[in-house]
């Protein structure tokens, strides 16, 4: 818990300096982005070799606890449900939203249609926390 509360408002300074560099020198604030990416993807590498090298004697222990060992893969599901639907909902209310834009640049009066078929593309996000809840509930 200590971590986000030292974390958050480190992420929101350097979202601060990322918006004032990307005003003032574009590249500088590209340069510095891939930074943040390279300590992330570090970070994420070093979790996974934390959680690989665990072995079988961490599973022994969740299934000591009254847990299945079994367990990790749903919620792994569930995390790959939910990461999914999310990057198929953003590329397809990219789409639909830049479609609906133009559409009604030419016709105002076709609000209402696009804004529904916009709302169908989010719903492929919320397919996806529906199977992440359901499997989360198996676990």
């Amino acid at each position: 818990m200590s971590a986000w509360l030292i974390g958050l408002p480190m992420l929101v300074a350097a979202a601060l300096v990322v918006g004032r560099l990307m005003r003032a020198r574009r590249r500088a604030a590209i340069a510095v982005l891939l930074g943040l990416n390279a300590v992330l993807l570090g970070g994420a590498l070093v979790v996974l070799l934390l959680a690989l090298s665990s072995g079988p004697a961490a599973a022994e222990a969740v299934v000591a606890q009254g847990g299945s060992a079994a367990d990790w893969a749903a919620l792994l599901g569930a995390a790959i449900s939910v990461a999914g639907s999310s990057i198929g909902a953003a590329i397809a209310v990219a789409y639909t939203g830049s479609a609906a834009l133009a559409a009604m640049s030419e016709r105002p009066e076709i609000f209402g249609r696009a804004m529904v078929i916009v709302g169908l593309a989010e719903g492929i996000a919320i397919y996806g926390l529906i199977v992440a809840i359901i499997l989360i509930g198996r676990a």
